[in-house]
């Protein structure tokens, strides 16, 4: 069975509870509103677990890490081995977001799902090993259509796993030298932008840099073509990385898991999921606005509205942990903050 077949398990959350859930928000010692867009995140939140109380329960982020044959024909900025040095230091401990989780108190798990190297059974990674990177999409397709599927049902199971030990709240980061590349073409494939409008410098390129990416990425979707099918797209020019993060999205939809989006890259996953089943974007809540362009076209495609915009481009799900504490205090002061009534202040004429 492809993912596509379980698309319709997403249930969109049942709207019934929203006047109670507005009013008791409504009815905390403030001006109708005046919390802005905290009080739509808690309502959003409330809605999707069903409570006027809502908890969050062994908040985790997953980093998913995958290398990409195109990043060999010069689409990046660092060489391939940068990815797996990188998964490297986050088993250490020592990137940007092992200090973001261990700040925030968040569970982070790292998970191998296409890196070229063996790291053999490591404290701290999953190994859920596609293939040793992906195939250049310059020359035939990224991967199989077969190898799309199976890493997305792989994802989902990573999902559900965490839902079944009770997590449920889920953020999403990516490693992977190469893949602004391949967020570029999947975003012109599955929205309406030109290719140019949707390729950044990624990992700092120069002018010369990013004029040489443009002209490869154009070559790729002239050989591959433009494709509207999001596995079909995913297959010819996506990542493993890119393939288990969508399904893993679609999987914790399902267990009404509340999902931390972060920027250009993991957003190319959800235009994925999306396009399988647009259910999911109830259950998402959009981080911030990369510095990427394409981020910008993204967001504006699944009409989303970012919680922040710190001009991040680092990736590794730095925005979805720097998000959580806004999620927090949208359930904390559900929770916590006194009513009108409870503090005996006199509401609104």
């Amino acid at each position: 069975m492809t993912m596509m077949s379980k698309m319709n398990r997403i249930a969109p959350p049942d709207r019934a509870l929203q006047p109670a859930l507005q009013q008791r928000i409504d009815q905390k010692t403030k001006p109708p509103g005046a919390l802005g867009r905290i009080e739509a995140l808690a309502l959003q939140i409330g809605l999707i677990q069903q409570t006027l109380s809502p908890t969050l329960r062994q908040p985790h982020l997953m980093v998913f890490a995958g290398d990409h044959g195109a990043a060999r024909a010069g689409v990046s900025a660092f060489p391939q081995e940068v990815t797996w040095q990188m998964v490297e230091n986050f088993l250490a401990g020592g990137a940007a977001i092992n200090v973001f989780c261990r700040l925030l108190g968040l569970d982070l798990s790292v998970i191998d799902a296409g890196v070229n190297h063996d790291f053999g059974p490591r404290p701290g990674l999953i190994d859920a090993k596609i293939g040793h990177g992906t195939a250049n999409y310059l020359e035939t397709a990224a991967m199989s259509t077969d190898d799309a599927d199976r890493g997305m049902r792989r994802g989902r199971e990573l999902a559900h796993g965490l839902a079944g030990n009770g997590c449920n709240v889920l953020g999403f980061g990516e490693m992977g030298i190469g893949n602004t590349a391949a967020a570029s073409l999947l975003t012109h494939c599955l929205t309406d932008a030109d290719l140019a409008s949707v390729t950044g410098r990624g990992t700092g390129l120069d002018d010369a840099g990013l004029a040489r990416k443009r002209g490869l990425l154009e070559q790729a979707v002239a050989r591959g073509g433009r494709h509207r099918d999001p596995l079909a797209a995913l297959a010819e020019y996506g990542g493993h990385e890119i393939a288990m993060m969508a399904g893993a999205m679609l999987g914790a939809a399902e267990r009404r898991m509340l999902l931390l989006i972060d920027g250009f890259i993991v957003t190319s996953a959800l235009l994925v999921a999306h396009a399988m089943n647009p259910a999911i974007l109830a259950y998402c809540v959009f981080a911030h606005r990369s510095e990427e362009p394409g981020h910008t076209v993204q967001l504006a495609h699944l009409g989303a509205t970012p919680l922040m915009e710190l001009d991040l481009r680092l990736g590794e799900g730095t925005g979805a942990a720097l998000a959580y504490p806004l999620v927090q205090a949208a359930v904390a002061f559900v929770n916590e903050m006194a009513s009108f009534e409870s503090a005996g202040v006199s509401a609104r004429e």
